[in-house]
């Protein structure tokens, strides 16, 4: 028996084929296929013809599915702000003893447009929901974006 990653070489002039399983006739290898595999029949050579099987899964690899009954952990004003420093304080061209909520991007961290836009794009990776350009001109401090993601996930205290 052979493996159904493999292949299967029978040297041999005829091969039966008997429902799912292909049984060689000359030296007795047999190769039996369940529902979820393929074989492809392949005869080559010169002289004496041989039979290649070459076996391959019909079926997809399983995934565990999860099952989620809610949203996940509810966000509040304390996590907002973590999860927002902690994305700039990545940023490599913030310095991170300068950052708190406060500072302008553009005027206390030195940044340029191109980096703001870059920001806004790592918190909607963070967050998980795009920000419209005209909301992100007007998000040029920290506290912006918690404020603004806050409204977005209905969070108030």
């Amino acid at each position: 028996m052979a493996s159904l990653t493999g292949i299967v070489r029978l040297l041999t002039r005829n091969a039966v084929v008997v429902g799912k399983s292909y049984r060689s006739v000359a030296n007795r290898t047999a190769v039996t296929l369940s529902a979820n595999h393929r074989a492809t029949l392949v005869a080559t050579g010169d002289r004496m013809p041989q039979v290649i099987f070459q076996i391959q899964s019909t079926t997809e690899p399983r995934t565990k599915l999860v099952r989620q009954y809610s949203g996940g952990v509810p966000h509040t004003l304390e996590l907002i702000q973590d999860r927002v420093l902690l994305v700039l304080k990545l940023y490599d061209k913030i310095d991170p003893s300068k950052l708190d909520l406060n500072s302008h991007f553009i005027e206390d961290l030195g940044l340029d447009s191109l980096d703001h836009v870059e920001v806004i794009m790592a918190m909607e990776d963070e967050f998980g929901f795009e920000i419209p350009d005209n909301d992100a001109e007007r998000l040029l401090r920290p506290a912006d974006i918690v404020r603004y993601v806050a409204d977005k996930e209905d969070v108030y205290e």
